[in-house]
């Protein structure tokens, strides 16, 4: 039997009084949050309430005006974002990661290359490639796109493309996946598709993610922070999360009756 020690932490990322502050606004205050590993976790709140600054925190776009982030017990607060992304920490969906003039195939290959810090051998020949073609085309059938592997991606519909962006990332081999709005434009089946992708995904990663579809957050989030002026005001199952009355509150009437009524 391993000793305690040598298991992994429950908690594969955790903020400490993470705050940033814009010239005397407080857009993430005082956060304090733990990821379990393997969980899908779901950040939400009204707008303006600070996830997306959060999530640059996370990833060292941002730099915090106090508070510490911890990944895999190791304190990443002052590193650069390059350091962060080498750990495992791969953010996905605030923009289009795919090459809109390259073919699905070519687009998952280019993400393989980047891993294997080989990205601009662009020139290198089509049979150095191919060792990359076997993995590239797994990837594509994880996320249901292997009949589409020589479409040219600017051609893909919307939510056939936030699929290939599901594969490019998972070509990272990221531990943690952070989500931004994943099905933000869908129409209702796409997002039920990108939904069943996403689950299908977390197998073995830890998945934390921004999204305002509360079916989503209800149907796959194992739990929830809410924020609110950039604090946390509530943190748990769906459920608990639901009924808070200071949730219902933040998200106004309508909003807070489809809080509770999703599942």
């Amino acid at each position: 039997m391993p000793q305690e020690r040598d298991l992994p932490a429950e908690y594969i990322l955790e903020t400490k009084g993470l705050t940033k502050e814009f010239k005397g606004f407080v857009a993430v205050n005082k956060v304090d949050l733990k990821v379990r590993r393997g969980h899908i976790h779901a950040l939400i709140g009204p707008n303006g309430a600070g996830k997306t600054t959060f999530f640059n925190l996370l990833t060292k776009f941002l730099h915090p005006t106090s508070g510490s982030i911890a990944y895999n017990g190791t304190d990443i607060t002052s590193e650069r974002p390059a350091q962060t992304a080498r750990r495992g920490i791969v953010r996905s969906f605030q923009i289009s990661a795919v090459f809109p003039h390259m073919t699905v195939l070519e687009n998952v290959r280019a993400a393989l290359q980047r891993n294997l810090g080989s990205s601009f051998h662009f020139w290198k020949s089509e049979q150095t490639l191919a060792p990359l073609h076997q993995r590239a085309r797994e990837l594509l059938a994880t996320v249901g796109l292997q009949d589409f592997e020589e479409e040219m991606t600017v051609n893909l519909p919307y939510g056939r493309k936030r699929a290939l962006e599901l594969a490019t990332t998972m070509a990272l081999e990221p531990e943690l996946m952070l989500l931004d709005e994943p099905t933000q434009g869908m129409g209702h089946e796409d997002v039920s598709r990108v939904t069943g992708l996403i689950k299908k995904v977390s197998a073995g990663r830890t998945i934390l993610m921004v999204e305002h579809n509360m079916n989503v957050v209800s149907s796959i989030a194992d739990r929830i922070t809410v924020l609110q002026r950039g604090a946390i005001i509530a943190d748990g199952p769906y459920a608990e999360v639901a009924a808070n009355a200071q949730v219902i509150e933040a998200y106004m009437g309508t909003t807070g009756a489809q809080l509770q009524g999703a599942h």
